[in-house]
């Protein structure tokens, strides 16, 4: 008798069992810190420099990179962040301290790259301020500063370069050898003087992301002209670029935040056709050389 009442039990003994464990499951394994000061969560832009570089006199050459630290987290004792710098994406994580309402942040890249290192920051009214140190201090900039400003990002496929700027690629150029020919003949060399890549007006009035283009509105560009329309587009998009002379063009400029190095999946139709159409041009293209006093 006893034997067949268990065997009754036993279905009901085996739920029971099963609804035991899928409650443990579902019970929390620790507690959830809860997120703070997501005033202070988005891209903050700025300067990323050092001390000992020369000064910015509006030559694009000597033009600061852009830094963008992104903070996606913040709890009591953890925060999530990115930074992204000449095209190079590296996660942070850290720790937010306050005192006195002072805000500070210690954010770590992981080391993995050869420029990782560590950022140490406050925030001084709407500003973040602080220093970058390499965790390899053998190279040639160990140490770097930045004051940055929280500025949102949003496509517009309507932005376009300032044009009060010359486009000059100061990062590519050619030696060119003076000559001086006399009255009688005689020829002199006077030295080689560097020749740079130049951009036409045209980078500014055409606007790969918001028109389809015309083989006929790129036939007689210039090679530097077609490079920037078509980089123009990814700038739009907040691609961080890796090539000195882009970053040189766009870290300058106001409107431009380097959010990620991957933007093909957020092109437009109209963009993928100027893409390709610029491409091919830009294959059988020439550049414009010339001297600039510097």
């Amino acid at each position: 008798m006893k034997k067949i009442l268990l065997l009754a039990l036993l279905p009901f003994l085996m739920l029971s069992c099963r609804e035991t464990k899928k409650t443990s499951k579902q019970e929390p394994s620790g507690i959830v810190q809860q997120e703070i000061h997501k005033e202070l969560y988005g891209f903050w832009v700025g300067d990323f420099y050092a001390a000992e570089e020369s000064e910015y006199e509006g030559d694009m050459a000597d033009a600061p990179k852009k830094l963008n630290i992104n903070i996606k987290k913040i709890t009591k004792d953890t925060v999530v962040a990115q930074s992204v710098v000449s095209g190079n994406s590296r996660p942070l994580i850290g720790k937010l301290s306050e005192d006195g309402g002072k805000i500070t942040f210690i954010l770590e890249e992981p080391g993995t790259d050869k420029y990782d290192g560590k950022f140490e920051i406050t925030l001084v009214g709407d500003t973040l301020i602080g220093k970058w140190n390499a965790y390899k201090k053998e190279l040639k900039w160990p140490e770097k500063e930045f004051k940055l400003l929280k500025k949102a990002f949003e496509y517009n496929a309507n932005l376009m370069l300032p044009s009060e700027t010359e486009y000059v690629d100061w990062s590519d150029h050619k030696m060119v050898e003076m000559i001086d020919t006399a009255e009688d003949g005689t020829v002199d060399t006077l030295g080689a003087n560097p020749y740079y890549r130049s951009a036409s007006d045209q980078i500014l009035k055409l606007n790969a992301s918001a028109v389809l283009l015309k083989e006929a509105d790129l036939k007689n560009l210039r090679k530097l002209d077609l490079q920037i329309i078509k980089n123009t587009i990814f700038a739009r998009h907040g691609y961080a670029f890796k090539k000195q002379t882009f970053r040189n063009f766009f870290d300058p400029v106001e409107w431009y935040v380097p959010v990620k190095n991957n933007v093909d999946d957020d092109l437009t139709a109209i963009e993928n056709k100027n893409i390709k159409l610029l491409d091919r041009f830009t294959k059988y293209a020439e550049d414009n050389y010339d001297s600039f006093g510097r």
